[in-house]
C-alpha cells in the first residue's frame, strides 16, 4: 500500500488480499463527516449507497470496542473491521474469506491491514479528493468545508486519556470548533464558538484557532495563549467580533487541569455515578476589549473521571415543552452513555438531543468528552464500571 498511488489504496489491498488469504471480495466503508452512516468506496472511487451507522451490522462493528466482528454465511465469513488510526474510526473494512480461510492467523492480519489502511488513507489524503468526496453525503457550503478543515479529527486516545469530539454544523455555520494536542507530559483542549454565521464564523474562527495553536507551540502557558490570541483578534476585528472559548490543561503527572473559561462552552464531569457541571469563573471571551488579562483555575481530576465540554448550541437547545436540555436531559444521556467509550459519547449525546428538541437547531451542535485514566500506577475503575485504561 505505501508503494500504491493514492487514490488507488483499496484496489491494491484488494488485490493484495486475493492472492494471499483467498478473499471474495474486500471493500472499504467510509464513515461522513457526522459519523451517522457508511459509504461504501468503489474500485473506481465511485460511491454506493450509504449504510446508517444506526441499526444497521456494518455500523455494530464500527461503533462496537472489538477491532474485529464475523459473520458466518454456508462456507463464507464476513469480516468487519474498523479502519482505525490512533483511536480515531475513519471507516470499516468488511472482508469476505471462504470459511477454510478464516483462521486466527489470516484474522490478526486483517486487523493489521485495516490499521495500515487507516495510516494509509491519512497521508493518502494529502494527495487526492476520492475519499473526501465519497465521505460526503450533500454538498458542503464553503463555510462549513472551512469549519471541517479546521478540525485535528473525531477521536484520539493514549495511556492516560481518551478524546471522542462530534461536530454537527448548523445550516448556516456558526463556528464551533475543538483542538487538541499532547506530548509526553501534557494535554491542551480547546472548544470555541465564533461570533456570527456562515464564511464570517468561520474565518473568525479560522484566526482565533490558529492564533490559539501559534501560542501552544511556543510552549506558553494557557493564559498566556488566550491573552496572544486575545490580541491577534482585536487587533483584526477591533471588538466587533469575538470568540467564546474554554481552555483546558492537563498535567499528567498530577492529574491537574488548569481551566480559562472565556465565553460560552459548558463543562461537566461524571465521577462514578455523580454528574455534576463544573462551575468556573467566567471571564471576556477572546477579541472583545484589548489586553484582556486571563487568570486560570485549577481542579483536579481523578482516573475514572469522565469530562464532557458542550457548546451553547447544545445545552441551550429546548424540548417542545420549553426545558433547556441542560436542566436534566443532559445528566440523563451522560448517565446512559457511561459504558460507551469516549469516542461514541458525542454521537450518542447528539443522537438524544435530536430526540429532545423542539425543532431543528440554528447553532452549531457540539460533544466533547474526555475520559481520564492518568498514569498505570494511579488507575482506578472507569465510569460507572466502564473500567479504566485506553479503551
Amino acid at each position: 500500500m505505501r508503494a500504491s498511488a493514492p487514490h488507488a489504496l483499496v484496489d491494491t489491498l484488494r488485490d493484495v488480499l486475493a492472492e494471499r488469504y483467498g478473499a471474495l471480495s474486500v471493500e472499504l466503508l467510509l464513515a461522513d463527516h457526522g459519523a451517522t452512516v457508511l459509504t461504501p468506496f468503489g474500485a473506481v472511487g465511485a460511491a454506493a449507497a450509504p449504510v446508517p451507522v444506526a441499526n444497521s451490522a456494518e455500523g455494530r462493528a464500527f461503533d462496537g470496542r472489538q477491532p474485529h466482528q464475523q459473520t458466518r454465511h454456508g462456507d463464507v465469513v464476513e469480516h468487519h473491521l474498523p479502519v482505525t488510526v490512533r483511536g480515531e474510526r475513519t471507516g470499516l473494512l468488511t472482508v469476505r474469506l471462504p470459511a477454510e480461510r478464516s483462521v486466527p492467523d489470516a484474522v490478526h492480519d486483517l486487523v493489521h491491514a485495516a490499521g495500515l489502511l487507516g495510516h494509509e488513507l491519512l497521508v493518502a489524503e494529502r494527495d487526492t479528493d476520492v475519499y473526501q468526496r465519497a465521505r460526503r453525503i450533500g454538498r458542503f457550503t464553503l463555510a462549513a468545508e472551512m469549519q471541517w478543515h479546521l478540525l485535528p479529527a473525531r477521536a484520539c486516545s493514549a495511556d492516560e486519556y481518551a478524546i471522542g469530539a462530534q461536530l454537527e454544523s448548523a445550516h448556516d455555520t456558526h463556528g464551533d470548533n475543538y483542538d487538541w494536542a499532547s506530548d509526553a507530559d501534557e494535554l491542551t483542549l480547546s472548544v470555541t464558538d465564533g461570533m456570527g454565521t456562515g464564511v464570517h464564523a468561520s474565518m473568525l474562527t479560522h484566526l482565533a484557532v490558529n492564533a490559539l495553536r501559534n501560542a501552544r507551540r511556543a510552549g506558553i502557558s494557557i493564559e498566556d495563549q488566550a491573552a496572544l490570541a486575545d490580541q491577534a483578534l482585536y487587533a483584526q476585528y477591533r471588538g466587533a467580533a469575538y470568540v467564546s472559548t474554554l481552555l483546558l490543561h492537563f498535567d499528567f503527572a498530577t492529574g491537574r487541569v488548569q481551566a480559562v473559561d472565556a465565553g460560552s462552552p459548558q463543562l461537566w464531569r461524571m465521577r462514578g455515578r455523580v454528574i455534576e457541571r463544573i462551575e468556573l469563573d467566567p471571564q471576556m471571551p477572546l477579541g472583545m476589549f484589548e489586553e484582556t488579562h486571563y487568570k486560570a483555575q485549577e481542579f483536579e481530576v481523578l482516573s475514572g473521571d469522565r469530562l464532557v465540554v458542550v457548546s451553547d448550541g447544545v445545552y441551550a437547545a429546548r424540548s417542545p415543552q420549553g426545558e433547556a436540555y441542560a436542566e436534566r436531559a443532559l445528566a440523563r444521556s451522560i448517565h446512559a452513555g457511561r459504558l460507551l467509550p469516549a469516542a461514541a459519547v458525542p454521537r450518542a449525546v447528539l443522537r438524544d438531543l435530536a430526540d429532545f428538541r423542539a425543532a431543528e437547531p440554528l447553532d452549531d451542535l457540539l460533544v466533547l468528552c474526555v475520559d481520564w485514566f492518568g498514569r498505570p500506577g494511579d488507575r482506578s475503575p472507569g465510569p460507572a464500571g466502564a473500567g479504566g485504561g485506553p479503551r
